[in-house]
């Protein structure tokens, strides 16, 4: 099995996952190869919360261009972590929210 760091990469900031914090719906980014319950299991290990479900989406690169020279940034995959309503929140998103 792979480590909790391993599988959760970064948390991902933005206005959209700043409202779903407000629900328990917190977002990441995980490892490519990473399941959904792996991921379940790294959140819970790492933040000491529950976790009721785990969506996970493919996010396809952007294409870029600097110059005459273009190609696209890599692909990654994304996933949306919703608590159990009894659970706490996660410390590190909550002074942002």
């Amino acid at each position: 099995m792979k480590d909790a760091h391993e599988i959760i990469i970064r948390p991902v900031i933005t206005e959209k996952s700043m409202v779903g914090v407000q629900h328990k719906r917190y977002t990441f980014r995980v490892a490519k190869g990473a399941n959904k319950i792996e991921i379940a299991q790294a959140v819970e290990s790492l933040f000491g919360v529950k976790v009721e479900k785990v969506n996970t989406m493919h996010v396809r690169g952007k294409a870029t261009r600097v110059g005459k020279f273009s190609g696209y940034k890599p692909d990654w995959k994304k996933a949306i972590v919703t608590l159990k309503p009894a659970s706490k929140g996660i410390e590190f998103f909550e002074g942002m929210a």
